[in-house]
């Protein structure tokens, strides 16, 4: 299924080489521009704005907490009920640690604020708290794919797999571009995005 977008496209494979470009040229904008470091680490603006600036040329929702419930095979985000309360409480959580800060990582996903786009989103918020707080970042290229998506689908219940997997992939690189650019791949690669480079894409 096509979500409505902006680009006029009801084509199912499309939008997917579409989206990918757009947003990826729009996260190296992100960070080239400062925007990025300009942001408050952990707040659910941040997110927004993260949000808003990698999809806005595509779909209206960009930005906004969704109105609609959504599910991934059993597990149900948050309800629209009770998903501004959610992150209220969520942005009140520390971030003083690494496992607090993972910890943050975890129920934002559980909370899922945005019809679509909120894994890669989330991760770059989640770099955005780990090298302003603990002077670290992720490099997404030492965690494969499969361990990702197994590690975050049991997080809800268990976060030691994802918790792991993160820390053992921490380094002090946080100024490298060319890291936030592999990471933005690898992070992409997890939803099924891989036709562009965002190294490419910033030339």
């Amino acid at each position: 299924m096509t979500l409505e977008n902006k680009l006029n496209i009801t084509d199912s494979t499309l939008p997917v080489q579409e989206e990918e470009k757009l947003s990826k040229t729009a996260a190296v904008y992100l960070y080239d521009s400062g925007l990025l470091d300009s942001l408050t680490p952990g707040t659910f603006e941040s997110l927004t704005v993260i949000h808003r600036e990698l999809f806005g040329k595509i779909y209206d929702f960009a930005g906004k907490i969704r109105s609609v419930n959504l599910a991934k095979g059993n597990f149900r985000f948050a309800s629209v009920m009770y998903l501004e309360s959610a992150l209220e409480k969520i942005e009140q959580m520390p971030q003083r640690t690494f496992d607090e800060i993972v910890e943050k990582y975890v129920e934002m996903n559980a909370a899922h604020p945005f019809r679509e786009g909120n894994g890669r989103a989330a991760r770059i918020w989640l770099d955005l708290i780990l090298k302003k707080e603990l002077a670290q970042v992720i490099d997404w290229s030492k965690i494969d794919k499969d361990d990702y998506l197994f590690a975050m689908e049991r997080s809800p219940v268990r976060d030691t797999e994802i918790r792991l997997l993160l820390k053992n992939a921490l380094t002090g690189n946080i100024n490298d571009r060319e890291l936030f650019m592999k990471g933005i791949d690898h992070s992409y690669a997890y939803e099924g995005y891989s036709a562009y480079s965002a190294g490419d894409l910033s030339k």
